[in-house]
């Protein structure tokens, strides 16, 4: 009875032990899933989290690339609006010539035969001189009227001055006419130093001399150059804005400085020019101003950025110079600046541009 019983109870046992397993199995299928289910969570979760990263991440680009293109747009905006003012204004330049050029040549015509008349009629008096020595009391009282003497001598040298005055007048229109090189938009082969120098003359108001300073030193160092392809017109404003950005630095060094200061150390501008490696032209405008401060260096060739007063600059000057220099040239612009010594600017240039056309 005894081994019946204990053998009903392990049946029992083994049964439940049975039911045991397969639930155990159950639990660890069951488990399995469930960490199956986790990770496929974990996966896609971490996946998602990725995507939003990755789409934040392009939206910042996207955002910087935008900001980026706005800020192309100003800087194209202002450069075309500097260059619509700079046609505009070589166009003026090129009329106004134009309109001067006409009168100035007639009178430049006929100032030789005018000349030419006065020497006669000159003469000719003389010769009443030596053959009617006394003439009637009429003609002395008129002679001495007019002061004959007086007039014979001055009429030349008022001859000479009208002379002098137009030969200046045709040499301002033609330094106006060169610098707008409004026929000579595309690029061609030029002199160089014709263009500082036209540069230079209209500038000449400004280096005068005035009752608080003597005039301001121009240096020319040239070197022996031949004609250099570029964009005469464009290279040409490079000059121009290189040289009122130095006179603006000598002009506000002389007004800390007294007139006597000013005379025992003269202000002046050094121009040089050289070429480089037989294939490179280099121009190089110095002056002995106060210098640029080691601040804002590298900003100077920064859109809009302007040291000076409000309606006094655009900040635009410099920032086109490099552009015409480094794009439209293909070469490069730099400058050394030394506080309280003054300040250089170099510009080199290929004697042949690529794009020119061959003449």
């Amino acid at each position: 009875m005894d081994n019946q019983d204990n053998s009903i109870q392990i049946q029992e046992l083994e049964k439940t032990n049975r039911i045991l397993q397969k639930k155990l199995e159950r639990c660890q299928n069951e488990r399995r899933q469930l960490e199956t289910d986790i990770a496929t969570k974990e996966f896609l979760l971490k996946k998602v989290i990725c995507e939003l990263e990755e789409s934040q991440t392009n939206l910042q680009q996207r955002g910087q690339e935008l900001e980026n293109t706005l800020d192309s747009l100003h800087q194209m905006q202002a450069q075309m609006i500097q260059s619509e003012k700079m046609s505009a204004l070589g166009q003026m330049v090129a009329g106004i010539a134009h309109e001067i050029n006409n009168p100035v040549s007639f009178i430049y015509g006929n100032l030789s035969y005018i000349s030419q008349y006065t020497h006669d009629l000159l003469r000719l008096v003389q010769l009443y001189h030596r053959y009617i020595p006394n003439p009637p009391a009429e003609i002395q009282t008129e002679r001495k009227t007019i002061d004959l003497e007086f007039l014979e001598k001055d009429a030349i040298m008022v001859l000479h001055s009208m002379n002098i005055g137009t030969e200046r007048i045709r040499e301002i229109v033609l330094s106006l006419r060169n610098f707008s090189r409004l026929d000579e938009s595309e690029c061609k082969a030029v002199d160089i130093h014709e263009g500082i120098d036209n540069t230079l003359m209209i500038l000449q108001h400004r280096l005068k001399a005035t009752d608080k300073s003597p005039k301001i030193q121009i240096i020319k160092d040239y070197g022996n150059l031949s004609h250099v392809e570029c964009y005469a017109g464009q290279l040409n404003q490079v000059f121009m804005n290189i040289l009122v950005n130095a006179l603006d630095a000598l002009e506000e060094l002389n007004a800390q400085r007294t007139y006597q200061e000013i005379r025992d150390h003269p202000s002046c501008i050094k121009i040089s020019t050289s070429v480089v490696d037989s294939q490179w032209v280099k121009i190089a405008i110095a002056d002995n101003g106060s210098g640029i401060p080691e601040s804002i260096q590298k900003q100077i060739f920064n859109p809009f950025f302007t040291t000076k007063p409000v309606g006094k600059g655009t900040g635009m000057g410099m920032a086109i110079s490099y552009q015409i220099i480094t794009e439209k040239h293909g070469g490069k612009l730099d400058f050394f600046s030394t506080p309280e010594k003054g300040t250089e600017f170099v510009v080199q240039i290929p004697i042949q541009q690529q794009i020119c056309p061959v003449i």
